[in-house]
């Protein structure tokens, strides 16, 4: 075991310099018996750190490697298993449990000590010992012999020191130099003694000889000393004398850097006295534009803005501290104030006598534009007095109360001539929309407007129009007057000429409040951008100014130069709104129709406004004036309905084509010409749902109600007329209604011919009932002519009933009858009466092939054929 140890502690610990207390042959328990080795080691280094290293011999050699290493201060608990019997096992605590079995219960026992020793020492009684002996650790506590035994091993091992390679080298070669060392150390031992007493001996004659060379080096040293002496002495000679030039220097330096300050303090003052007169000198030719300078000539506006500008500019250089206490500043503080405050007050009275003199200037040529609609154009007025924008920004930025003062004048000036210009062109817009409606007055129909029959702008309307005044001249009078072919023309011809007076309106008044509204910015500097810098900024020149920090009195400005914008135009233009409610309720008083044209033309107008500036003036008032429109439009809607569920109908006279589905044809050709490729066409389309589903409604009223005409044929005219129409226009949003007309008119044409075709051939319709109904209750067909009341006799009799004559006579008289249901305008009578042929031609086959199944080989036929039906139908068709 101890040459295992030596060679751990060579080849595994001497390397990481560690020394190897303690060593235990262990295997784990209850496993295959691997063994290797638990060392308790330290190192060589402070702090000193305590391990145990699990070892195994490799399996390719015969040398150790380290395997595993722990921390002592990680083992938490040492478990010996038994404390009274001998037990070569022992657990370990780390972070887990290592169960170990020694090679012997002593090896176990001085591991175990060793550890407890260590824990002593190092770890202060960290770990804890179980089911160890009492007497073991006893004896491991260092004292007296055990001491020795115990602890001394371990000091022994703290100051044992190993040999180097010199020391080694130099034992060796005297160890070879005597031979007998090995053998006779006590010889050695002595040899070594004697060698070290004649080295000693040597030594000490050489101390003693060099004596004498010691004197002579003291000796020397004195002379040095004394030479040493004489040298500081003509030092401080030469100090003395270098004094009074070193106080000379002195005062050259000090007098050269007085003059380097009063250098410095001229240069400084030379730069304030250059940054005054460059920055607060105002040329005398600006101060006498300022004074005296032309306001009404384009040069004197010129020289005037300029010397606005270097007034502004001196006014505002950033003074450095300290200018303020100079006179020459105040004095020059005080000339800027009264060059601005005059300048400002001429400025002032110059331009309240240009809004005065431009205002009666455009008054007096209001009589030019009253015979034609359109308004008096300002751009004269505009280019004039934008000459004198940089004045007015400069007015703005140096007398806000004149600049404000200003902004009133020329609002309350442009007010009154804004309103007699506005007042006088919608008074022409509505004297020429009047007249458009004297001839008209008193055309009242159906689904038409307050006081003019509706009628669209294609000739088609004209001939549908036409077509159904003859038929709807029983009506009642306030749904029945379609009036002549002239009346007719002249509402289409008022309206169109009504969309283009409200189109010119419009048209007229967009550019005249968008240049209002631009001239106003431009011209009262409202649309400013922010400050870009916050504190001193540089303007183009260089000069330094006082600017504001954008946080503070710019940014509020800015946020408040629109509301200042609105504010002026709401103003200036406060009777346009009012005005134009005014001429759209006149408008829809003449023709309630005239609110389809309203709403296409205002939405239009409002999209562009929109498009150019969602926040202009113009923008704004037109959105409100279209919110009325659009209540116009939905009232006209809603008065079209009413007057459909107050519809009456003659007693006396045949129903036909009823007005207000005449009416919605007309209505839906208006609406699509008006609204062809219009903003709004999503409002039409909500008031054609409604429109049609009224119409549907009330057209089925009306059928219940009607007496003279049967309700199948009111149904199927009026929805056939539906249909028609909107297959026609091909409105998408009322597809679905377009497929319920057509399905409608499809069954109560069938209704209607079932119903009016009934049993042409009664008594043959009544025998052949008779034999299905044998059928039906299990006669086989080939036996029905055995029954008494159906068989081939009987069957003959009642076709002798039914000669081609008696039929055709028949066919004639429900010819007749068709036509006096039917109105003219729809053409629908060759329509039924084909139906009829076909429905009756039916009902022929039917009866053949029963005769056939149920009378085979009887020879027995119709009276007539299916040809000579074709013949009878097609006759009777022509003769009427």
């Amino acid at each position: 075991m101890t040459a295992i140890k030596h060679a751990l502690q060579r080849d595994i610990f001497t390397p990481n310099d560690e020394r190897l207390l303690s060593i235990v042959n262990v295997c784990k328990a209850g496993k295959k018996k691997k063994n290797c080795f638990l060392c308790a080691t330290v190192t060589t280094e402070r702090p000193v750190q305590v391990r145990v290293v699990k070892v195994k011999k490799s399996d390719k050699g015969d040398f150790y490697k380290r395997q595993m290493a722990w921390e002592l201060r990680d083992l938490a608990e040492v478990d010996a298993k038994d404390a009274s019997k001998e037990n070569p096992e022992f657990d370990l605590h780390f972070e887990k449990v290592y169960r170990w079995v020694a090679s012997s219960t002593a090896e176990k026992n001085s591991f175990i000590s060793c550890i407890w020793k260590l824990n002593q020492r190092y770890l202060r009684k960290k770990v804890e010992f179980v089911n160890v002996s009492s007497q073991l650790l006893e004896e491991s506590v260092p004292s007296g012999e055990s001491q020795s035994v115990a602890g001394g091993d371990e000091d022994a091992l703290d100051d044992y020191q190993e040999l180097n390679a010199r020391e080694e080298q130099d034992i060796e070669g005297m160890m070879e130099v005597c031979e007998y060392a090995i053998s006779n150390a006590e010889a050695f031992a002595e040899k070594l003694s004697r060698e070290l007493q004649v080295l000693d001996g040597a030594n000490i004659q050489s101390i003693m000889a060099s004596e004498k060379q010691v004197n002579i080096l003291m000796q020397l040293l004195d002379e040095a000393l004394s030479e040493v002496d004489t040298i500081e002495g003509k030092l401080s000679s030469y100090e003395e004398m270098l004094q009074s030039v070193k106080e000379q220097m002195d005062q050259i330096s000090q007098s050269n850097r007085l003059i380097q300050i009063s250098n410095t303090n001229n240069g400084k003052l030379l730069d304030e006295i250059q940054f005054l007169v460059n920055y607060m000198d105002l040329s005398k030719g600006h101060i006498r534009a300022l004074q005296d300078g032309d306001l009404s000539s384009p040069k004197g506006i010129e020289a005037c803005i300029n010397a606005s500008e270097a007034l502004l500019q001196c006014m505002n250089v950033a003074l450095r501290p300290g200018h303020e206490k100079l006179m020459a500043v105040k004095q020059q503080q005080h000339l800027f104030t009264e060059l601005r405050d005059t300048f400002a007050r001429r400025l002032t009275n110059h331009l309240n006598n240009v809004f005065v003199h431009q205002g009666h200037d455009q008054s007096s040529t209001l009589s030019q534009h009253t015979a034609d609609l359109t308004l008096p154009k300002h751009s004269p007025l505009h280019r004039d007095l934008l000459r004198y924008a940089k004045l007015m920004e400069w007015l703005k930025n140096t007398q806000r109360e004149k600049y404000d003062g200003l902004s009133r004048t020329y609002v309350d000036y442009m007010t009154r001539l804004y309103e007699r210009e506005i007042k006088d062109f919608f008074e022409v817009a509505k004297i020429k929309m009047a007249g458009t409606t004297k001839e008209g007055k008193g055309n009242k129909f159906g689904l038409h407007g307050s006081s003019g029959k509706l009628t669209g702008s294609t000739s088609s309307l004209n001939k549908l129009a036409v077509q159904g005044s003859s038929s709807r001249r029983s009506q009642s009078s306030s749904l029945l007057d379609m009036g002549n072919m002239s009346a007719s023309d002249l509402d289409v011809a008022d309206r169109t000429k009504f969309d283009k007076i409200f189109e010119q309106v419009l048209s007229e008044l967009e550019p005249l409040c968008l240049a209002e509204q631009d001239f106003i910015s431009k011209f009262f500097k409202l649309q400013q951008h922010p400050t870009l810098a916050q504190g001193e900024v540089e303007s183009d020149g260089g000069v330094p100014s006082r600017q504001p920090p954008p946080g503070e009195h710019r940014h509020s400005m800015s946020l408040t130069e629109k509301d200042m914008v609105r504010l002026m135009m709401n103003k200036i233009f406060q009777s346009i709104e009012t005005e134009l409610n005014s001429l759209i309720a006149l408008g829809d008083k003449i023709d309630s129709f005239h609110s389809l044209y309203m709403l296409v033309k205002m939405s239009h107008h409002v999209w562009t406004a929109q498009n150019v500036d969602p926040t202009s003036y113009l923008s704004t008032t037109l959105g409100n004036v279209l919110v009325t429109v659009k209540r116009n439009f939905d009232k006209c809607i809603s008065g079209q309905i009413r007057q459909m569920e107050e519809v009456k109908i003659s007693k006396k006279s045949k129903v036909g084509i009823l007005p207000f589905v005449t009416g919605f044809e007309e209505f839906a050709e208006l609406a699509e010409t008006i609204f062809r490729n219009a903003e709004r066409r999503g409002d039409l389309d909500k008031a054609y749902v409604k429109l049609i589903r009224a119409v549907f409604m009330n057209v089925e009223k009306v059928a219940n109600e009607s007496q003279k005409t049967p309700r199948d044929v009111v149904m199927m005219e009026n929805f056939h007329h539906i249909f028609s129409t909107q297959s026609r226009l091909k409105i998408s949003c009322l597809e679905t209604e377009r497929r319920e007309a057509k399905h409608k008119y499809t069954d109560h044409l069938q209704s209607y011919v079932i119903n009016s075709l009934g049993q042409p051939l009664e008594k043959l319709n009544h025998f052949f009932e008779g034999v299905e109904a044998r059928v039906a209750q299990g006669v086989r067909e080939e036996e029905v002519s055995y029954q008494l009341a159906f068989n081939k006799q009987e069957l003959r009799k009642v076709i002798k009933e039914y000669p081609g004559k008696e039929v055709k006579k028949g066919l004639d008289n429900l010819y007749k009858k068709v036509d006096k249901h039917l109105c003219e305008e729809e053409s629908l009578l060759q329509v039924v009466w084909h139906s009829m042929q076909d429905e009756f031609i039916r009902q022929y086959k039917h009866f053949e092939g029963l005769i056939g199944r149920c009378y085979p080989g009887s020879g027995i036929t119709m009276e007539f054929t299916i040809g000579d039906m074709l013949e009878y139908f097609s006759s009777i068709a022509q003769s009427h």
